[in-house]
């Protein structure tokens, strides 16, 4: 039995070799697009990850401050809920670092150095968002001994949204390609319903089961689902050897990633399954 809906299904390929074609491809681009999507949406994760991991806030002290008030001030800021690392600079330390970015000596200049001593503050992952990061300014100026509060990092949430920005993209992208790929499959399907009318009725009249006449129809579609996702696999093989020295991308796309292959193997057929079980069921025995 099993061989009869291999041979009906394989039966209506040929019957409609130009929509299975068309519709093949047009679930490939739709398997890829969303592995485009899953890789983004990792990559970006990635790197806002990293973005958020590098927020730091400058906190500035007064030079009346005594060291006992120093430390004081040190395990406040550590003990905050917002802080990641606590770091102080002090004002030798910030002299040498002015020096260094800029290349100038003001020591040539000046008898003294003007530059105060300070605490950089790394802001843990959960509280790096603009919010979040107001609330920290005011809580942080309140303080006793600090004189004031900087947050240099305004171009880490533009970077943020302008990823947000192109998920959004990327799934609206994906979204047209999958109803597309949707739209063919049905149209493939009704096609071959269309075009083997004939042999159906006369299933139907030799007292056929409904199961015969649906199956190779549904396997029909499998087939094409299975043929974009192995099309799918060798196309992200073959980029592979392009990415191969980038290591976020060997990660995402490696052979052991299960989410990776289950994206690559299980879209095809699942779109296809979805559609076929829609149009199938007004098939019905009824002559």
């Amino acid at each position: 039995m099993i061989f009869f809906y291999f041979s009906e299904a394989v039966r209506s390929i040929k019957s409609a070799k130009t929509s299975f074609v068309l519709t093949t491809l047009s679930l490939t681009i739709s398997v890829l697009l969303v592995l485009f999507s899953y890789v983004t949406i990792k990559v970006s994760n990635y790197y806002a990850s990293y973005l958020k991991s590098n927020v730091k806030i400058n906190v500035f002290i007064s030079d009346l401050v005594n060291k006992v008030d120093q430390e004081k001030l040190l395990l406040e800021l550590q003990e905050k809920n917002y802080s990641a690392d606590v770091k102080f600079i002090s004002k030798d330390e910030a002299a040498d670092q002015f020096m260094k970015e800029t290349g100038e000596d003001f020591k040539s200049i000046l008898d003294y150095n003007p530059l105060p001593a300070s605490y950089v503050i790394s802001i843990s992952e959960n509280y790096a968002f603009s919010d979040s990061i107001n609330k920290i300014i005011q809580d942080l100026s309140g303080l006793q001994d600090v004189d004031e509060v900087v947050f240099k990092e305004g171009f880490v949430y533009k970077l943020l949204n302008y990823i947000d920005t192109i998920k959004i993209y990327l799934f609206l992208i994906t979204g047209i390609f999958c109803l597309i790929a949707i739209y063919l499959v049905y149209a493939t399907i009704r096609l071959i319903i269309n075009s083997r009318m004939i042999d159906f009725e006369t299933m139907k009249l030799v007292g056929a089961k409904l199961s015969t006449i649906k199956i190779p129809v549904l396997l029909n579609g499998l087939i094409a689902g299975i043929i974009s996702g192995l099309l799918a696999f060798l196309f992200v093989r073959f980029l592979n050897q392009y990415l191969s020295n980038i290591e976020i991308f060997m990660n995402i796309l490696g052979k052991d990633n299960f989410e990776y292959l289950l994206i690559i193997f299980v879209t095809g057929p699942v779109l296809v399954l979805m559609v076929s079980v829609f149009t199938l069921r007004k098939v019905s025995l009824k002559i």
